[in-house]
């Protein structure tokens, strides 16, 4: 069922506007209805209060969230400011939809894992962040479900676009200043096209108001609600990714000079919070319950690429 299908006229808060998701998600909501998309200014992530007074003035049917504190490594030094946007916001908006029977669409990561599976990670797996990110990022998954709102949290990973700041966009960047790039090949994982996430967005917000006819949201998630991996189909490393977003972008400009790809261990790279080796994921549950196959990352590439 496509949500062009279903009534329109929900309102909709949505957080993080500005950023890669919240940006293609201001357009692929539209026609569901009303798209609140509060400023910083007026609704700061990093301020319970701010965000309870938010919801109770714009009283939405659907607080999709994708706003996050993603600064990975800063978070390790950072750690009160990450939980508080990751966690205690989360925490807050499962209060107040609660109370108003909103249903809220949270975006999770990857980095609630700790990477050391053999195999794609399916939703039912033990969690065990590695990093304070991550840890922030599975208190707000708990916080969210703990209160009792209708809700259902969509974990990801390596998530890109064309636009924002993002590992293409930068590769992309530093390959035209270099002669050579040197990138992690012993990370798995799966690029997640930023349009391919706020499409499937607003088709299960539209299967849901399907399936609720009007009525309580927290009835109609009651089956459908929970935790769902969304990640690009698919596997590579960073270093994979990289080559091959060069390589097509060297097809494209013939006469520009880019920089080679060299494959490094993270042991050769370094930083302070650390990463899971291990990234993938099985978007099985998502196919099953609402017939949505993310793109391959490939397929995606191609075209953020011809956007570019």
């Amino acid at each position: 069922m496509s949500f062009e299908c279903v009534r329109v006229g929900v309102r909709i808060l949505l957080t993080g506007a500005t950023g890669q998701v919240g940006g293609e998600l201001l357009e692929t909501l539209k026609p569901l209805g009303e798209v609140i998309a509060p400023a910083r200014a007026e609704m700061d992530l990093a301020n319970a209060a701010s965000v309870r007074e938010t919801i109770r003035a714009v009283r939405p049917r659907w607080i999709v969230n994708p706003g996050a504190y993603t600064a990975v490594d800063k978070a390790e030094s950072e750690p009160e400011l990450a939980y508080a946007i990751n966690a205690e916001a989360a925490r807050v908006m499962g209060e107040e939809a609660r109370a108003i029977d909103a249903g809220v669409l949270h975006f999770s990561t990857d980095y609630v894992f700790d990477g050391c599976a053999s195999a794609p990670y399916r939703e039912t797996d033990a969690t065990g962040p590695v990093s304070v990110y991550g840890a922030s990022k599975l208190a707000g998954e708990k916080a969210l479900a703990e209160s009792g709102a209708g809700h259902m949290i969509f974990r990801t990973s390596w998530v890109y676009g064309a636009r924002g700041k993002n590992f293409l966009l930068t590769i992309l960047k530093l390959a035209r200043e270099r002669e050579m790039l040197r990138v992690v090949a012993d990370q798995y994982g799966a690029p997640t096209w930023s349009r391919d996430l706020a499409r499937m967005t607003a088709e299960v917000i539209g299967q849901c108001e399907a399936m609720a006819r009007g009525t309580e949201l927290v009835s109609a998630l009651a089956d459908v609600g929970g935790v769902y991996h969304a990640a690009g189909a698919g596997e590579t490393t960073w270093c994979g990714f990289a080559a091959e977003a060069v390589r097509l972008q060297r097809e494209r400009e013939a006469g520009v000079r880019f920089a080679a790809i060299e494959a490094i261990t993270t042991a050769e790279y370094p930083t302070p919070a650390k990463r899971p080796a291990n990234s993938r994921m099985n978007c099985e549950r998502l196919k099953e319950r609402f017939g949505w196959e993310m793109l391959d990352w490939r397929d995606s590439l191609r075209e953020v690429l011809a956007e570019l």
